[in-house]
C-alpha cells in the first residue's frame, strides 16, 4: 500500500515540476529546500488517495477521485478558476460560439451558495425571472451546500425539455421555488432599434464570438433607418455577464479611435498586455453616447462601460457593475479537459482596477416603474377667453420643445407578467433608457450645429 501511493505522489510531482526539470548536460544544481515539503504534502495525497479507493462505502474510479482532487485545487483559488473534463470542456466551445443547451444563467459561487450573475435575455431562466444576486441554495431538492460550482452547473443541464425545480433566495424575502423547463439556448448577442427616429438603441447581452459582428451590423442598420441622421446611440450593457476579452476589446473600438482600452497585468510583469484601440476602427462617428450598466453588468461589460467612461466617451448611467475585474485564461490538457485559471487582473484606460468593487455610473438611477398621473384636464393660454391670436406664419410649424422619450415605440415588447426585469430593457417601459433619452435630446439641443453650406 504504502509503495503504490509513492508511486502516484511521485507520478503527480514528475507532472508539477516537469517545466522545470533540467537536461542531463546541464550543471546540477541541490534541490531547492521547499521540494522536500512538496513530497512531504503529495505523500499524504497519496495516502488519502489509497484510503479512499480501498475503504469508501462505494466504489469510485480514479479519474473521478483525480478529477475531484484537482477541482478542488483550482476552487480553493478563487471563484473563477476551475477544471474541466473533456465533456464540460467541449460544452464550454459550444457556448463561446453562441448556442448551448441550459437555463441560460451565468453563475458565480458565494458563501457555498451559487449565485446568479446574470440571467441571458430571452432564455428560460430569464423567462422564469431570475435576477442579478439571486441565491439558488437547492436544485430539485437536493442543498447546493457541498457542492462545487462545476457540481451545480452539471446539475442544472440536461436534456431539452425536462423541468428542473431551483429554491432561490432574495434579499430578505423567504426563499421560494423557482420550476424551469431546459431548452436550446441560442444566443443573439446583439438586438437593436430606432427610439423615435433618431435615437439608436444597441443591446449586447453577451460578448460571444458574434458580439463585435453584431455591433457593425447594428450601427450600419441605425444608420439606414434613420437616413443617417442619428442623434445618438444608447448601449445597453445591463445584465451582460461578459464573455470574451477579445470581442470586448473590438466592441470598445467601434466607439473610440485612439488610446488605451484596458491593459491586464498577472504575477509576472514580463506577462503585462496593453490593448489600444487601432485608428480608423471607430464606426459610430462620434456620435454623443449612453451606456447603461447595473449589478449584472460584469468582465467583459465592464472592460467596456470603463474604457468608455475613462476616454470620456460616454455617460454611464445606471448602478454599480458586478465588479469581476480579473481575467481567465483556458488552459488545454491533451487528452483531458482544459483548466480555467484567473491569470491575470484588468486595468481601465486611467490605470484601475474594479476587482470586487465595480464601476459607478455617472449618473445613478435606480429601476423604475413608469407610471402617468392623472392631473385632469390641461389649461393653455389659448383656451382662455379672448386669449389674443398668434399671428405669426410660422409658429404652427416650428418648436422647440423635444419630445419625451418613449423607448419602445417602434419594436419592443411588453414586459413580463411574472416581473422578469430583462423582458423591460429597451421597452416602453424601461425607465433607465428613458431617462438615457433624455439625456441624449439634452446633448443634442447643446451640441455643436452643422454648419449651413453655401451655394457658390
Amino acid at each position: 500500500m504504502r509503495f503504490r501511493h509513492l508511486a502516484v505522489s511521485a507520478a503527480i510531482l514528475v507532472w508539477l515540476l516537469a517545466p522545470a526539470a533540467q537536461s542531463a548536460d546541464a550543471p546540477q544544481t541541490p534541490a531547492p529546500k521547499h521540494d522536500a515539503d512538496t513530497y512531504r504534502e503529495l505523500d499524504l495525497f497519496g495516502e488519502v488517495f489509497e484510503r479512499v479507493r480501498a475503504d469508501y462505502v462505494d466504489k469510485v474510479s480514479d479519474e473521478h477521485l483525480i478529477e475531484a482532487a484537482i477541482n478542488g485545487m483550482l476552487s480553493s483559488l478563487d471563484p473563477h478558476s476551475s477544471y474541466m473534463n473533456a465533456k464540460d470542456f467541449s460544452e464550454m466551445q459550444v457556448q463561446v460560439q453562441g448556442e448551448f443547451g441550459g437555463l441560460g444563467i451565468e453563475v458565480t459561487m458565494e458563501g457555498g451558495l451559487v449565485k446568479v450573475v446574470s440571467p441571458i435575455d430571452g432564455t428560460p431562466a430569464a423567462k422564469a425571472g431570475l435576477k442579478p444576486g439571486d441565491l439558488i441554495v437547492a436544485i430539485d431538492n437536493q442543498p447546493i451546500s457541498g457542492m462545487s460550482l462545476n457540481d451545480a452547473v452539471e446539475k442544472m443541464r440536461g436534456p431539452t425539455g425536462s423541468e428542473i425545480k431551483l429554491i432561490i433566495r432574495r434579499g430578505n424575502q423567504p426563499p421560494f421555488t423557482v420550476a424551469i423547463r431546459r431548452a436550446v439556448i441560442k444566443v443573439q448577442s446583439v438586438r437593436s432599434h430606432l427610439i423615435d427616429n433618431d435615437i439608436g438603441y444597441i443591446r449586447i447581452s453577451s460578448f460571444n464570438e458574434q458580439a463585435d459582428s453584431g455591433v457593425h451590423t447594428a450601427i450600419k442598420s441605425l444608420m439606414e433607418k434613420s437616413h443617417d441622421k442619428l442623434a445618438g446611440i444608447v448601449l445597453d450593457l445591463r445584465n451582460n455577464p461578459g464573455g470574451l476579452l477579445d470581442q470586448a476589446v473590438a466592441v470598445a473600438n467601434d466607439f473610440i479611435n485612439q488610446g488605451e482600452i484596458v491593459s491586464t497585468r498577472g504575477r509576472h510583469p514580463e506577462d503585462a498586455q496593453r490593448f489600444d484601440a487601432k485608428p480608423g476602427n471607430e464606426i459610430s462617428k462620434g456620435l454623443p453616447m449612453v451606456v447603461l450598466i447595473n449589478g449584472g453588468s460584469a468582465s467583459a461589460s465592464e472592460i467596456v462601460a470603463g474604457a468608455l467612461k475613462d476616454h470620456r466617451r460616454a455617460v454611464l448611467l445606471g448602478t454599480r457593475s458586478f465588479g469581476k475585474g480579473s481575467v481567465q485564461t483556458i488552459i488545454q490538457l491533451p487528452g483531458h479537459g482544459a483548466m480555467r485559471l484567473t491569470t491575470a487582473r484588468y486595468y481601465t484606460p486611467s490605470g484601475r482596477s474594479i476587482q470586487a468593487t465595480g464601476i459607478e455610473p455617472d449618473i445613478v438611477v435606480e429601476p423604475a416603474k413608469i407610471e402617468k398621473i392623472a392631473t385632469g384636464p390641461a389649461i393653455h393660454e389659448a383656451d382662455l377667453k379672448g386669449a389674443l391670436k398668434n399671428t405669426d406664419e410660422g409658429a404652427a410649424k416650428t418648436s422647440t420643445t423635444t419630445p419625451a422619450a418613449t423607448p419602445g415605440k417602434n419594436a419592443t415588447p411588453p414586459a413580463d407578467e411574472d416581473g422578469d426585469e430583462s423582458a423591460t430593457f429597451g421597452s416602453a417601459d424601461d425607465y433607465q433608457l428613458a431617462r438615457a433619452v433624455d439625456m441624449l435630446r439634452g446633448l443634442a439641443l447643446f451640441g455643436p450645429k452643422p454648419q449651413a453650406k453655401t451655394a457658390h
